[in-house]
């Protein structure tokens, strides 16, 4: 009795934490105008800091010759609708989505199209 306890209770626990690891990867198309964008705090620097405040998002990297940010996220806590709409609460446009206006007017100058 007492074996068959201890055993359904370390399938379960292996069950329930392998559920919640299961990371992917996502590259999200986004445009920055600004030529020193890796440092700029109101540019991919702010996207690559800000994101990680989204839960379940890990890794951000943006890289500024193909305009893409590649994401790992924990699919149990975000999905990538609520990475694309977090980008573009930050003034970028992800893939399909537009950049929300108020935030893409309180960039700087430098990171607006010209």
């Amino acid at each position: 009795m007492l074996k068959n306890f201890i055993f359904s209770l370390f399938i379960f626990i292996s069950f329930v934490s392998f559920s919640q690891k299961k990371i992917e990867t996502i590259v999200i198309k986004t445009q920055t105008f600004c030529d020193h964008c890796k440092i700029c705090e109101s540019c991919a620097g702010k996207m690559e800091t800000e994101l990680y405040y989204v839960k379940g998002i890990k890794l951000v990297n943006y890289n500024e010759n193909d305009m893409t940010v590649t994401i790992k996220y924990k699919t149990a806590k975000t999905s990538p609708d609520k990475i694309r709409i977090a980008i573009s609460k930050l003034g970028f446009s992800a893939d399909d989505v537009a950049a929300e206006i108020s935030a893409y007017e309180k960039l700087d100058t430098c990171c607006k199209k010209k």
